[in-house]
């Protein structure tokens, strides 16, 4: 099986879906499966030369964010028919509406990855915005979903919620499930790295935040409850992983200056790989007050880790969190991200070995990429008409 993925970036800063497809490489490669990635970024970009996959960019690209790729269109009516099947990564950009161009009405399947992009958490929060996006909607993205042969969803969450964004909806859903692979890094190794990286932190407990530096992540309320609850116990620091894509983290800072605790708080900026595991190795609990999280990847790296999670309940796979007791749940709100670290700072030394090993077993159960990896191109196979029956591991 020939498959290609379209996405709008390979910059690992642009979250989950880039680094999903980059771990479903030697799943692809044990499989028999051979996948291409075409991409909107310029071509010279630095991150496209160590990729796992073959990668091309179609560019040049114009129209800002949207990426109107002149190119991309053609290439694809050339080229679609050397593929079992296309995967669209995202929508609201160029590279989705020019897949259904180009394919509906060929014989060539494809499916979407909407990655919680039709969550109405938007509609609510950028009003005009949603408003653009209704334009656009009719004669574009809503012939996107109605054409492809599936629309794959990460979670039973984001099925629901995808549904009410927009009156006009049609699609053919389904529910594939998404995840991590578990590590194969030697996790206590990781963690003396970890600590040789950063001396000063050595003996204190880690609770850490991995992700965007974005009003969406919650990221000041965050640093609010943990002044209020963990960092009167001069043990705790807190970590603030990620890259500051929309010039916010200046302003965190000032604020945790206000309350009197910069010092407890380091900005390592974005972990990739080793690094990034290092710091989950290192840390006691992870923490992700979102307001909108489609699936949150880095929940289920915590989870490999051992690593309880504490999240709020707009991370759309907090009902398998909080159904297998792996992590705390609670609203996103000032009240909700305090009750998230009270609740775990009142649990005894058994109680939180107790809820680590829960969280192995979470992530197990549900978020182990192998699995659903497996899930995912059995998914592929059974609506390609090009390839025949094969058993995947």
């Amino acid at each position: 099986m020939k498959l290609l993925h379209l996405i709008h970036s390979a910059d690992p800063a642009s979250g989950g879906p880039i680094e999903n497809i980059r771990q479903m490489a030697p799943i692809y490669l044990s499989n028999g499966v051979e996948a291409n990635v075409v991409t909107l970024d310029p071509p010279e970009a630095p991150y496209l030369k160590d990729f796992p996959l073959d990668v091309r960019s179609a560019g040049p690209t114009y129209g800002g964010k949207y990426g109107y790729c002149p190119a991309l269109i053609p290439w694809l009516k050339r080229n679609h028919q050397n593929y079992d099947c296309i995967i669209v990564n995202g929508i609201w950009q160029f590279h989705s509406f020019a897949c259904w161009a180009a394919l509906h009405n060929t014989n060539t399947p494809y499916v979407v990855f909407t990655h919680g992009m039709l969550d109405p958490w938007f509609r609510h929060k950028y009003p005009l915005k949603h408003l653009k996006k209704w334009l656009y909607w009719p004669w574009a993205e809503y012939r996107v979903l109605r054409d492809a042969k599936v629309v794959l969803f990460t979670s039973e969450e984001e099925r629901m919620l995808a549904a009410e964004s927009f009156w006009l909806y049609k699609a053919n859903p389904f529910v594939v499930g998404y995840g991590t692979r578990i590590p194969e890094f030697d996790l206590e190794a990781l963690r003396r790295d970890f600590f040789s990286r950063y001396p000063n932190l050595q003996g204190k407990r880690l609770a850490v935040f991995i992700g965007r530096i974005h009003p969406k992540k919650g990221c000041d309320l965050l640093i609010l409850a943990f002044h209020r609850t963990l960092a009167r116990n001069p043990d705790w620091h807190l970590l603030m992983v990620g890259p500051d894509q929309v010039g916010w983290q200046a302003e965190l800072e000032k604020m945790s200056e206000t309350l009197g605790i910069r010092d407890r708080i380091t900005w390592p900026g974005m972990l990739r790989d080793e690094r990034k595991w290092s710091a989950l190795a290192a840390s006691e609990i992870f923490v992700l007050p979102s307001h909108q999280e489609n699936f949150g990847i880095v929940v289920a790296e915590a989870l490999a880790c051992g690593v309880p999670v504490l999240i709020s309940n707009k991370v759309n796979i907090w009902r398998e969190i909080e159904s297998d007791r792996a992590g705390f749940v609670e609203e996103d709100s000032p009240a909700g991200t305090f009750n998230l670290l009270s609740a775990w700072d009142r649990l005894e030394g058994s109680e939180r070995a107790n809820m680590k090993a829960r969280a192995k077993e979470c992530f197990k159960q549900h978020f182990d990429l192998g699995g659903n990896g497996i899930r995912f191109l059995e998914k592929l196979r059974s609506i390609s008409q090009k390839s025949p029956a094969a058993k995947l591991k």
